[in-house]
């Protein structure tokens, strides 16, 4: 039976990319560009429908892309988006210090000593929380050690945890569009497009608060019969002895290692300011920041150095990511990109309000199926080929990062966060979440977030 699904699979995936590959050549486009299209939709594809071989189809995508001329090595390197790939590194790095801290655990524990707690409050602080979190490390980081403070207070009161482990799941999801720290969309989109930190804090972060707190509405009115369990058996119970031991007092290391990812995002926060300062190109101090804070981190631990690049660093997906915007790069050398974008913005009368609502919403139900960094890193080359028809584009990137990030609430394959939490959820509480149990809520809360994006994109003009 699995291998009929694979072969089935395997069929489909070949047919639609062979399919692309012969449209695209009867419409005109070269053998080149036809080529890049149909190798870029076996990588897509090849992700939906095979995950785990998704650095399969990369590799040999990639070497298609070489033999048949479609790119060649040096632009191939560049494509390649290596400065995106130090980033991750760093941050990986540095976040790799903080679990080894305590410092994730310290905030759960502080979450486990909520005094008088009810219902009401414990939503807004794991949104909050997740959130913030999300906006500080990534969603997948913040949604592992928020979902430990939501088993631990769920056992603790015999309570499902399912409704609580979906909010923080979405509020993480949302507050991952909130900086350039929060999704790897988000620092890919800003090297790409010129936009700094502050950019983010100005434009991003405030649509993401109004998200968060739509959220906060939808879910109380969803799950009312939940949270009304859990103020029955908080007054059942009490809620004085939730967490043992009581605390988990901020140690030596815990403090230094706040401190340096602390004075990390702070330098972050005014790149821009100090690249105009030093006489620099835009965007290298962002870079080059998370590299020296986690090369001190790595000579102050250097007895887990090795251990932060081997273990703490993802680099299945970041050697994916690389091929993978090495291939979308491809796209826009060959010029197909360029084909593609042409005959939307036929399709749109050349009209930026139009395309923005089509880039967003695009985005935002692709990457309800699809792997955001996948569908963003496909659209980026398009979104680039606007600029040479005259085009506004600055409104087409917050609609590619918001629709990213808020999609991925639709369903539950949207996200990694998505898909790491309810694996936890299986594994804790022996749990298994079906598809439209998450579908209607997540499609709620998905539809009225991204309308809540598209509204601010359509009405504030400091987007353009």
């Amino acid at each position: 039976m699995v291998e009929k699904g694979m072969l089935k699979r395997s069929v489909i995936l070949v047919a639609v990319s062979a399919g692309l590959g012969v449209m695209a050549r009867h419409a005109g486009l070269t053998f080149q560009q036809s080529m890049s299209i149909a190798i870029f939709m076996v990588s897509i594809l090849g992700t939906l429908f095979f995950w785990s071989f998704r650095l399969t189809f990369a590799f040999l995508g990639t070497s298609v892309l070489l033999i048949t001329k479609s790119v060649d090595v040096d632009h191939l390197v560049r494509f390649a988006s290596l400065e995106v790939i130090l980033f991750l590194v760093g941050m990986m790095v540095l976040v790799g210090l903080l679990k080894s801290a305590g410092v994730f655990a310290w905030i759960v524990t502080l979450m486990l000593r909520i005094r008088r707690l009810n219902s009401e409050k414990f939503l807004i602080i794991i949104s909050i929380v997740s959130a913030l979190l999300a906006c500080a490390v990534d969603e997948v980081t913040a949604i592992i050690f928020i979902a430990a403070a939501i088993f631990e207070i769920c056992d603790y009161f015999e309570v499902k945890p399912t409704p609580f482990l979906m909010i923080a799941i979405f509020a993480a999801n949302i507050g991952s569009c909130g900086t350039v720290l929060g999704n790897p969309i988000g620092i890919l989109i800003a090297t790409k497009s010129g936009l700094t930190f502050e950019d983010f804090l100005i434009k991003a972060f405030p649509v993401m608060l109004v998200c968060l707190g739509a959220l906060m509405l939808i879910v109380r009115l969803w799950f009312r019969r939940d949270m009304a369990h859990l103020d029955a058996r908080i007054k059942a119970l009490g809620d004085g002895n939730i967490a043992r031991p009581i605390s988990i007092p901020p140690g030596h290391d815990l403090k230094i290692s706040l401190a340096i990812f602390g004075a990390t995002i702070l330098a972050i926060a005014f790149h821009h300011r100090l690249e105009i300062l030093w006489g620099l190109e835009p965007n290298t101090v962002l870079l080059i920041l998370p590299l020296i804070s986690s090369g001190l981190v790595m000579a102050w631990k250097r007895n887990k150095a090795r251990d932060f690049i081997e273990k703490d660093v993802e680099w299945w997906t970041l050697l994916f990511f690389m091929l993978l915007f090495a291939q979308a790069g491809t796209l826009k050398f060959t010029g197909a990109a360029d084909a593609i974008a042409q005959r939307v913005a036929h399709m749109a009368t050349n009209n930026v309000p139009v395309l923005t609502g089509m880039i967003l919403w695009i985005s935002a139900i692709g990457s309800s199926v699809l792997d955001n960094v996948v569908l963003v890193a496909a659209l980026i080359p398009v979104v680039q080929s606007f600029q040479s028809l005259g085009a506004g584009i600055q409104p087409l990137w917050w609609a590619l990062l918001f629709g990213g990030c808020l999609g991925g609430n639709i369903t539950l394959v949207g996200s990694t966060a998505n898909i790491v939490a309810l694996g936890l959820l299986e594994k804790e509480e022996g749990v298994h979440m079906t598809f439209f149990r998450w579908f209607w809520i997540g499609l709620i809360v998905g539809v009225v977030t991204t309308v809540i994006a598209w509204i601010a994109l359509l009405i504030f003009p400091f987007y353009r």
